[in-house]
C-alpha cells in the first residue's frame, strides 16, 4: 500500500465514501443515497484500472439507482417516506433465476470480450449488487441477506485482484450488513 500512488489514493476516496454510504443505509437515513452516487463515480474508475469490468457497470447502474432510491425512500409511497417491508416469498424463484441466468451470460461475455479477472464471479457479484440494490431502493428487509451474499463473495475477488483494502472494508460491510439487519427488523416491527 502506497500513500503516495494516485490509484491507491482514488481506492481510499472510493471506500471512505462507500463506507458512508453503506453505514447511512444500515441506519436507515436517506443521505446514504447521494453519498452512494459519488461513491459510484469513484469506484467505477477504481474498478475500471483493476479490470473489473462488471464492477465498472455497476457503478453505473448503483449511480442511477442511487438517484431512484434518494427519491423513493422520501417520496415512494405515495408521497411520503418508503417503510421497511418484507419481500414476498413468491418473489425469490424467480430473483434467483434472474441471478444464476444473467451471470451465466454476463460471465461468459466477460471471457468471451475482455481481459477480465475471475469473470463468472464478477457477474455473479453484478446481478447480485443489482437485486440488493433494488431491494434496497424498495426498503425490503430481505436486501441485507443479499449483501451478506454479495460481500462473502467480493471479499476474495477484491483481495485476489490486488484491492487489498477492498477486500479489508467489504469484511466491514458483511458486519454492517448483519447489524442493519438487525437494526432494519427492529425498525419495522416498531412500525407495526
Amino acid at each position: 500500500m502506497d500513500f503516495s500512488d494516485p490509484a491507491f489514493q482514488l481506492e481510499i476516496a472510493a471506500n471512505v465514501a462507500a463506507a458512508a454510504s453503506i453505514l447511512l443505509a444500515g441506519r436507515n437515513s436517506v443521505h446514504g443515497w447521494w453519498i452512494s452516487i459519488i461513491a459510484g463515480v469513484l469506484f467505477a474508475l477504481v474498478f475500471l484500472q483493476a479490470r473489473l469490468y462488471g464492477q465498472v457497470a455497476l457503478q453505473g447502474f448503483f449511480i442511477a439507482v442511487g438517484a431512484l432510491g434518494w427519491w423513493q425512500w422520501l417520496r415512494g409511497d405515495r408521497g411520503a417516506p418508503l417503510r421497511i417491508t418484507r419481500l414476498k416469498a413468491a418473489a425469490w424463484p424467480w430473483l434467483a433465476l434472474l441471478v444464476v441466468a444473467g451471470t451465466w451470460g454476463y460471465g461468459a461475455m466477460l471471457v468471451r470480450h475482455t481481459d477480465g479477472h475471475a469473470p463468472y464471479v464478477d457477474a455473479a457479484i453484478l446481478l447480485l449488487s443489482m437485486v440488493g440494490q433494488l431491494l434496497m431502493m424498495r426498503r425490503k428487509l430481505e436486501c441485507w441477506w443479499v449483501w451478506l451474499l454479495v460481500n462473502t463473495l467480493a471479499v476474495p475477488l477484491y483481495y485476489s485482484g490486488g484491492l487489498q483494502l477492498t477486500a479489508l472494508l467489504y469484511v466491514g460491510y458483511w458486519i454492517n450488513a448483519l447489524v442493519a439487519l438487525r437494526h432494519w427488523r427492529r425498525e419495522m416491527d416498531v412500525a407495526r
